[in-house]
This record gives C-alpha cells, structure tokens and sequence, in this order.
C-alpha cells in the first residue's frame, strides 16, 4: 500500500510515495534527508520550514523500523547522521583490507563504511544479510 506526500520544494511541488524510498538520513538539526528512486534527487526537509511533512515522514520511519515484518530497514549511525536504509534494496557490498563494509545508497552516489570495531552491531546486522540473501560471507 502507498504511502503518498505532497512535498512543495525548490519551487516545485511533489508528490511522493514513501514506500519507494530505500534510505532516509537524519542528524541532530531536525532534517531529514531522501534520495528520489529514479533520479536520485535529494531532498531535505527541515522541521522550521515545514513541520507538517517533517512529523509526516519521521512517522513514516518509525513504523517501517517497528514493524519489521519482511523488510530489512535497519539503522546505523555514520558520519554524525543516523541513516535508515533498507538493505533489501542494496545491490553491491564492498569489504576492504580492513575487514570494513562499503555499500552506496540507492538512489544516491552517497557511500556508506561500517567498520567493525566502531559500528560492531550494524555491522553484524549488514552481515547476516548478506549471508541469508546471497548465501555468501564476508569477509
């Protein structure tokens, strides 16, 4: 079932299903941060200009992060944002020399590194994905 917004930003007003977005990003200034599928657009809504969509959204996550029946949206906290991403959506993971994990964000040229030693439970959560959707391990 969708999940549709009506968004008015840039000059420009959307609309948007939210069950299409794979990744939401968020830090301690009230913003939320999205990429467009498709296009990869991002777009930031901010609590002070609009408070309505803002409590919309961050609503929205927190029933996609509660109810976790057959999704795989998890949270990890990186480069003093906290990012909701769902993994199902994920089509290439990197390990490095150093045992980290390297994937990009849907619909964003952003890149994510979860090390081990500072991130070890999102870490985990990205390697038991990994492992029961490819059937492959890593490192």
């Amino acid at each position: 079932m969708a999940y549709w917004i009506k968004i008015n930003y840039d000059r420009e007003t959307y609309l948007i299903d939210l069950d299409s977005i794979s990744a939401f990003a968020s830090g301690l200034n009230k913003r939320i941060t999205f990429w467009l599928p498709n296009n990869g657009k991002q777009i930031i809504i901010n609590y002070n200009n609009d408070p309505n969509n803002y409590e919309d959204i961050l609503a929205y996550i927190k029933r996609i992060t509660i109810h976790r029946i057959n999704n795989y949206w998890i949270q990890i906290v990186y480069d003093r944002h906290e990012y909701i991403i769902d993994l199902n959506r994920l089509t290439t993971f990197v390990c490095d020399s150093s045992q980290r994990i390297l994937f990009w964000l849907p619909d964003s040229q952003e890149s994510i590194i979860i090390n081990p030693q500072t991130n070890s439970e999102a870490y985990s959560k990205v390697l038991d994905f990994i492992n029961q959707q490819t059937g492959y391990s890593l490192p």
